[in-house]
């Protein structure tokens, strides 16, 4: 599966557009690394937890939006694009989406 950023893919044609496809993730922070980010902001530095919450959470919708590329029949997604939001009453769940055009290229 190529999945590119990209609106086409250098040396393929594209035969056929399967739609839009979507991968989307809502995943929430716990309490200990939300402790430690609270720490990270009052000194400074990286919140390595947060992070590491954020990179799982983009893996798990690129993930999903290959799946449901496949699911449609294609073998690339063109055009790709996160989006990130804070959800929650007290902001602890993080949302990322994948969107992109599932398409057959040959």
């Amino acid at each position: 599966m190529i999945v590119t950023t990209t609106p086409s893919i250098e040396g393929k044609k594209i035969v056929d557009y399967k739609g839009i496809v979507f991968g989307e993730v809502i995943t929430g922070v716990n309490f200990v690394k939300d402790i430690g980010a609270g720490f990270r902001n009052f000194f400074g530095g990286r919140s390595e937890g947060y992070e590491s919450e954020l990179v799982e959470a983009r893996q798990q919708a690129l993930r999903e939006i290959i799946e449901n590329a496949t699911r449609v029949g294609a073998n690339a997604v063109v055009g790709l694009d996160f989006d990130y939001e804070v959800l929650g009453a007290d902001n602890g769940m993080l949302m990322v989406t994948a969107s992109g055009t599932a398409v057959v290229v040959e």
